[in-house]
């Protein structure tokens, strides 16, 4: 009974599961670009930058990065028009433009401070309006009207206010509360239309046509005005829009309407009123109130919500079906058979007719995994993991349950055979009495057949995604075989798939793709084909052939189909440039199916995309470079001019650049390759990271040059930017020459001080020389003076000789005397009045005194005013001691003084005893040494 019922219930949410393919819509949520959550008007510049009145200020996007600048005293931005090069906006009592820095950075200037004095209290404008050279600024209660060419300002004050206020053409409208819908005529307000429908309910905007004006209310639908007549105009949702609240609009550039409610989302209507989409938050948007539309210049369709940011691609080629509620699941297959869209997912297989917007049906008895639907004889075979179904309408008849099925080729050579992959090898379904069966299982092989080809004369070619390629020959009635071979190359590879193409069998996995040559019977890599692999990073081997002979592969960035040429035997490439992380696809259960001619249905992980390939084409945009900051080391970046030519100091050497396609499409990336010359060689490879540092760049000239590709295809232009790094100060060309000034002063100055120092060393040598001459002179002067010295010397030991020889003579003769006096003494006896007169006479010469006198004089002479000397040193020497120092300074023995003094030898050294007293002379101090030292 559970069962029963959880299965009906899964019935129930299926056949309620909305089933509209939608255009792509890009999601930006309010971490995203961080600001706040409400955007209240959105405009476009001639770059394709994009603007948002948000609650933190205004917000700007270039399709790559976001920047928020806050607006005047940090209040609410309400509303934001783009005007030749200005950005005007309106907030809480302020209004003004932007315009931008050299450094790519906005600054604002505000129109409303010199009229401050006539803004309202809390008074907040809401819109921005342009007609010619005026600008007008709208709040709930007055309409101000700025020229551009003379900066005066104009008023319009309704008594009731302004509701809302549309620019149309040639004529600016508003509308005011319970009087009607106004138009501005010479600067005053002149009624258009006072109908009661258009006093009672607010108008969401105003659309001119050839013979009036279509008027969309908020709440009572759409209505058309011509002259004085009011009358509505029938929509697929006129029960919708009166009970949905429409809070803003937008006429699209093919004429449809775009119509955004508070509570439902988004309609969008033909010009004709009918319904092409519904978008809302249970379909794919972020939020069900949208506060702004805005057509961009690609037919983008932005909606600004009361919580995020949403793009959506509405000219797109690419339709999507998201299954929000999983009810449907993964699609791995699908078919169009007889008016019927099959979609076969892991959670069983579900239907639909063909091109409409009605919802899927759950066909019963599916409910599990399917691998693949085939139609074949008027017939849909459904491979399922429970086996084998023939599906008819909204039913399935299980035909074979003995193992889960694969895929299903025809037998060549009889039409009522089939040959089905299994989990557990090869069967064949037979067709008998118009009835499909299962006939037999092909004994011999036993290996797992997702993927398997069979040629003209029945041999089989199976792919093992583990065990690698194998080839069988069964018997003719197709029930068993006896051996098979197993390829060593190519070889086995995650991903990989087999298939026909052009009456040959390929072969694809990470090493390349390989197409069976039928005489060898083995396998050649194809270049062409492989050249996908090669040139974008390999995701899934799978190979799919289309109905129109087409066959897909699928790489990480791009969707690639060949198709035969019709003029050779060449293969034609074409390239889609949807990456796999934004199609959602099941790698290696990729799956493609031609719903039509020229559209093709491609299975994701949360339901599936449309894709018209006659419809794809691409614009040629502009790579920019959005800002360019330069930082020291380990400090903060900052903004620079990216106008001009630019110049950094060599501490600033760390430059980052930021780029930027302006395009947005959801499933389209821009590459980019950036080259800096100067720096690189060449261009850096592809990337989707709009970006470029270097650091620590050398002093030099630079140009940074980024190009794109968007599409697969490189964009014509190619930005470039100009700078220097700067030498530091003391590399640079002045310093150069300073340091050459400084080299050749240094060197003037080195080679004087070397010239003054060898002058130096010269005069010092002359002077050294004439020092040694003048010292060579002296000691010669020194010599001949110690000649004269030593002849003085010896002139005065000779006189001292002659003095001492002298004074021997005088003791020798004065010694004779005495002799000769003893002997008259001795004779005097017989006559001694002779003899006494000799002895007298004797006497007199021998007088001692006179003798010391003759000394003393010639004493003097030979040694000059040694005895005065002598008597100052020492004033209490006596005569005698005079005279014994005498003796002793011609160096006489006491033997040889001792006559002189005519006393005894001992007497003698007693008298030099007591001189040595006299003289207070130590006892190590010799008396004799002096006294010739005196």
């Amino acid at each position: 009974m559970k069962t029963k019922l959880t299965t009906t219930l899964f019935i129930l949410i299926g056949l309620i599961v909305s089933s509209q393919e939608l255009p792509p819509i890009i999601k930006y949520s309010s971490a995203v670009y961080g600001a706040g959550n409400q955007n209240w008007m959105i405009s476009q510049d001639d770059k394709n930058y994009l603007y948002f009145a948000n609650n933190d200020g205004l917000l700007e996007y270039n399709g790559t990065s976001w920047q928020l600048y806050p607006g005047p005293n940090e209040t609410i931005v309400r509303s934001v028009k783009v005007i030749g090069s200005r950005i005007y906006t309106g907030s809480y009592m302020n209004f003004g433009y932007w315009t931008r820095n050299t450094n790519g950075r906005l600054k604002y200037t505000s129109l409303s401070d010199d009229i401050k004095d006539k803004i309202l209290d809390d008074e907040q404008f809401w819109n921005i309006l342009k007609y010619d050279q005026w600008i007008l600024f709208q709040s709930l209660n007055r309409i101000y009207i700025y020229d551009t060419k003379t900066k005066k300002m104009e008023i319009v004050a309704p008594k009731n206010g302004v509701i809302k206020s549309f620019a149309q053409k040639n004529a600016i409208y508003f509308q005011t509360m319970k009087e009607g819908l106004f138009e501005i005529e010479s600067g005053e307000a002149k009624l258009v239309s006072d109908h009661p429908v258009l006093k009672k309910f607010t108008i969401a905007n105003v659309f001119t046509t050839d013979d009036g004006l279509l008027i969309q209310t908020q709440q009572d639908g759409m209505y058309k005005l011509s002259g004085n007549s009011l009358t509505a105009i029938a929509t697929d949702i006129d029960l919708d829009l009166k009970s949905d609240f429409v809070y803003s609009s937008q006429r699209l550039k093919d004429g449809s309407f775009a119509l955004g409610t508070v509570s439902n989302g988004i309609f969008i209507l033909t010009d004709k009123g009918k319904l092409k989409y519904h978008l809302s938050q249970s379909k794919g948007l972020s939020n069900n109130t949208a506060l702004s539309l805005f057509e961009d210049k690609d037919q983008n369709l932005w909606i600004g919500l009361d919580n995020g940011i949403n793009c959506i691609n509405v000219q797109s080629a690419v339709h999507s079906f998201t299954d929000d509620t999983g009810v449907l699941g993964t699609v791995y297959a699908s078919a169009v058979f007889n008016g019927t869209l099959y979609i076969g997912t892991n959670q069983g297989l579900f239907c639909k007719p063909v091109q409409s917007s009605s919802d899927f049906k759950f066909i019963n008895g599916t409910k599990g995994q399917v691998w693949s639907l085939f139609t074949y004889d008027n017939t849909l075979f459904c491979g399922h993991d429970s086996g084998t179904f023939v599906v008819t309408g909204n039913s399935a008849k299980s035909i074979f349950s003995a193992s889960g099925s694969w895929k299903f080729e025809p037998v060549p050579g009889n039409k009522n055979l089939l040959l089905q992959g299994n989990y557990y090898g090869l069967s064949v379904l037979e067709k008998v009495n118009n009835q499909w069966v299962f006939k037999n299982k092909i004994q011999g092989f036993d290996y797992s057949s997702r993927y398997f080809e069979i040629t003209k004369n029945l041999e089989i070619y199976v792919s093992h995604e583990y065990k690698g390629i194998f080839r069988l020959k069964p018997d003719k009635a197709l029930l068993r075989t006896n051996n098979f071979y197993t390829y060593k190359s190519p070889q086995k590879g995650q991903g990989a798939s087999l298939t026909t193409f052009n009456n040959h069998i390929y072969y694809a996995y990470k090493g390349g793709i390989f197409k069976l040559n039928p005489k060898t019977r083995l396998f050649e890599k194809d270049s062409i084909l492989s050249s996908i692999f090669e040139k974008d990073e390999y995701t899934s081997g799978k190979l799919i052939v289309d109905n129109s002979n087409k066959i897909w592969l699928f790489s990480k960035n791009y969707i690639h189909y060949f198709s035969a040429s019709k003029l050779s035997n060449q293969l034609k490439e074409n390239i889609i440039p949807i990456p796999s992380s934004l199609t959602n696809s099941m790698l290696g259960y990729e799956n493609i199916t031609q719903i039509s001619k020229s559209t093709y249905l491609i299975g994701t992980t949360d339901g599936y995309y449309t894709l018209n390939i006659d419809e794809l084409s691409f614009k040629n945009y502009n790579v920019l470079i959005t800002d360019i900051t330069s930082n020291k080391q380990n400090e903060i970046f900052k903004n620079v001019a990216i106008y001009n030519d630019g110049g950094f100091d060599s501490d600033e050497n760390n430059i980052t650049f930021n780029y930027t396609v302006p395009e947005y499409d959801k499933y389209i990336n821009s590459e980019y390759q950036y080259l800096l010359e100067g720096f690189q060689n060449e261009w850096s490879e592809w990337s989707t990271k709009a970006t470029a540092n270097f650091k620590n760049l050398p002093p030099g000239k630079y140009t940074f040059k980024v190009r794109a590709k968007y599409a697969n295809t490189i964009l014509q232009n190619v930005a470039v930017y100009n700078f220097q790094i700067f030498k530091p100060w003391y590399s640079t060309n002045f310093a150069w020459f300073i340091y050459f000034l400084l080299t050749l002063s240094i060197g003037y100055f080195i080679n004087k001080a070397y010239r003054n120092y060898y002058q130096k060393q010269k005069e010092k040598l002359i002077e050294e020389n004439n020092l040694l001459l003048e010292i060579k002179e002296l000691e010669n002067e020194q010599q001949l003076m110690k000649l004269r010295n030593e002849q003085l010397s010896q002139d005065v030991d000779n006189k001292n000789r002659e003095l001492a020889v002298s004074t021997m003579s005088l003791n020798s003769k004065n010694e004779l005397l005495a002799f000769i006096k003893e002997d008259l003494k001795k004779t005097a006896q017989n006559d001694s009045s002779n003899i006494k007169s000799v002895i007298s006479t004797i006497n007199k010469n021998i007088t001692e005194e006179d003798s010391w006198n003759v000394f003393k004089e010639a004493f003097d002479n030979a040694d000059k005013d040694f005895l005065k000397r002598i008597k100052q040193m020492h004033p209490a020497l006596t005569p005698n001691d005079l005279r014994l120092c005498a003796y002793l300074r011609l160096n006489l023995s006491s033997k040889e003084i001792a006559p002189l003094f005519n006393i005894s030898v001992r007497s003698v050294e007693i008298k030099r005893y007591r001189l040595r007293k006299k003289m207070d002379l130590q006892h190590e101090n010799g008396l004799v040494e002096y006294i010739l030292a005196v």
